[in-house]
């Protein structure tokens, strides 16, 4: 039998065993419908990633018994979808811009709970992908430290599509060395000690290069719908 044709309970059983205790998987479920959800929560999974707000709370109402999933969102996020975003999720991956980190502490100095954050940046030019550059983002994180309400804990990062496993290795090393020296330095309220990299195609050489979140669709729940 291929991959292809197992059970998304079995691919979980292949896969969890290679991962590090120490890597949060993240089962990828957006455009799949709470089913998929429900057999990959009985084979052990309880974080799942969305990138559409209005469809992960779709799913949330439909999964209300199963009480101890934590949800992350991955996806771009607009400014006026960030209220729901912060109600919704415990985590959010993409805060990929300073205005929308600015809403967010808006929004919980007006009394909303702030969950997880990791702040997007791009290693490599990638006009299909929003967040930071890294330097754009070290003009911008004096300003980020003073949203004393925000509760940011790393980085995340998307590969450019299409890159030699070589050219992948090496942008993981830097997202790593990146993260290690932000967390080096001393910061009011910022925190760099998770970085969240690696998918389906690419998640074994995060993994070696020090990701501590993989986020992973595809290879769990198949091809999603075109």
């Amino acid at each position: 039998m291929s991959f292809e044709d197992l059970s998304i309970a079995d691919r979980i059983a292949k896969i969890r065993p290679t991962l590090p205790e120490s890597v949060r998987l993240i089962a990828v479920s957006k455009l799949k419908p709470a089913s998929a959800i429900r057999q990959a929560y009985e084979a052990g999974i309880r974080d799942f990633g969305e990138s559409r707000i209005q469809e992960a709370i779709a799913k949330q109402e439909e999964l209300q018994d199963l009480e101890d999933i934590t949800w992350h969102f991955i996806g771009h996020l607009q400014t006026n979808k960030a209220k729901l975003a912060l109600e919704r999720m415990q985590w959010i991956h993409s805060v990929d811009r300073l205005k929308l980190a600015r809403e967010i502490q808006r929004l919980v100095d007006k009394g909303s709970p702030c969950p997880n954050l990791c702040l997007q940046v791009k290693f490599r030019p990638d006009a299909n992908k929003s967040g930071w550059d890294w330097s754009e983002l070290q003009q911008d994180l004096p300003q980020l430290d003073d949203l004393s309400g925000l509760k940011v804990q790393g980085l995340m990062t998307i590969l450019p599509f299409g890159l030699p496993s070589q050219e992948s290795q090496t942008i993981f090393r830097e997202a790593r060395q990146g993260c290690d020296r932000l967390q080096q330095q001393s910061w009011a309220h910022l925190q760099f000690s998770e970085l969240s990299m690696g998918m389906s195609e690419d998640y074994p050489l995060a993994v070696e290069a020090g990701s501590t979140m993989v986020r992973l669709g595809r290879i769990l729940f198949g091809d999603r719908p075109t």
